[in-house]
């Protein structure tokens, strides 16, 4: 199935593996390029070495292309950018807006720029900016979303760019990619569905935790780091939500210490990335400190298996799904599946 998407990226289906922090390691990133989608490999859990060895394992594993996901504001995000043009990385992509100069260094590159958005002025503001493409995720999406639903949201911002856009937030299967075109979009990002998969490294016990979880178990909370998180309810979000100022901030700070000996950051780096979240928000120094570490909440669940200890970002979609296919699976079904419903709605009365 050609689309906008599959031209830019140079894959054979549209449907893209979005970067998850410790979710989106080489094997999962190098199974769904294999697959034919776009896998994205999440960068700002590791360290710059940590990134081009990771990079180098993808391509050992695949010949494909592939993407990389960094946070716009982070410190050493022009060192990332120059290791991903040095590794010819065919992808970059941003969960915030990537500053004009950062697009245009990669685009000399002939580096593919993909930002992620919330907002169709969002969309606007990069595509003057001369992104390729935007990732638009509605509120259904995992991580830190927005309130406004991908069936809103998604033509909206289709209306508004004339680059291919990306829908995502509430898709799982076939059917949801054929009404993402319908609506105009280039394709669709999964991370919930693609995190549920036998080639992604969590720990069965986590997997298996999603796959118990009904719509209603994914909730949007404010209490990991001030800003609205799609995720499962566990134990820790109900601490979280329950707990007084003072032993939040003993929380905190504890956890912002594991993390700063993991990331090798200095607390001065540490805050100035939990401020750099802040977004404009009137954050306590609690949820500055959390916001900063949350990819060690992150880490708790996704690698170490603790789903009582840590954060379990999830989209809607958990709620639906009950099978753990492979990356290969995953992607000849849903391609079946959308050729499927085209051909059942092309001879419907």
């Amino acid at each position: 199935m050609e689309t906008p998407l599959t031209r830019l990226a140079g894959v054979r289906h549209p449907l893209v593996q979005t970067g998850m922090g410790w979710v989106a390691g080489p094997r999962l990133v190098s199974a769904t390029a294999n697959a034919g989608a776009l896998g994205i490999l999440a960068s700002a859990t590791m360290t710059l070495g940590q990134l081009r060895e990771a990079i180098r394992e993808v391509r050992s594993r695949t010949n494909a292309p592939f993407g990389v996901n960094l946070r716009a504001d982070a410190a050493d995000a022009g060192d990332r950018v120059r290791i991903m043009i040095e590794e010819g990385v065919r992808v970059a992509s941003f969960a915030l807006a990537p500053s004009p100069g950062l697009i245009a260094e990669l685009k000399e590159a002939g580096v593919v720029v993909i930002p992620s958005v919330g907002a169709r002025r969002h969309a606007e503001k990069v595509a003057a900016w001369g992104a390729d493409a935007v990732i638009v995720q509605g509120g259904e999406g995992g991580g830190h979303t927005g309130d406004v639903a991908t069936t809103v949201l998604l033509p909206q911002v289709v209306d508004a760019v004339d680059i291919p856009v990306v829908a995502a937030g509430g898709f799982f299967d076939g059917r949801g990619l054929v009404a993402a075109l319908a609506y105009g979009a280039a394709g669709v990002a999964m991370g919930t569905r693609f995190l549920l998969t036998s080639d992604s490294t969590v720990p069965d016990a986590v997997k298996a935790r999603y796959l118990a979880a009904t719509v209603r178990d994914v909730t949007v909370t404010r209490a990991v780091d001030g800003l609205p998180h799609r995720m499962l309810r566990t134990e820790l979000v109900d601490v979280l939500e329950s707990s007084g100022r003072a032993r939040t901030l003993l929380h905190s700070v504890r956890r912002a210490a594991g993390f700063r000996r993991l990331s090798g950051l200095t607390w001065r780096q540490l805050v100035r990335d939990g401020l750099a979240m802040k977004h404009g928000k009137d954050l306590t120094w609690s949820q500055v400190l959390l916001a900063a570490n949350t990819p060690m909440l992150l880490r708790s669940a996704m690698v170490d298996g603790r789903t009582d200890l840590g954060v379990m970002a999830s989209g809607q979609v958990a709620g639906v799904i009950d099978d753990l296919p492979s990356c290969a699976e995953l992607v000849e079904r849903i391609m079946k599946d959308a050729e499927e419903t085209r051909a059942r709605l092309s001879t419907a009365p």
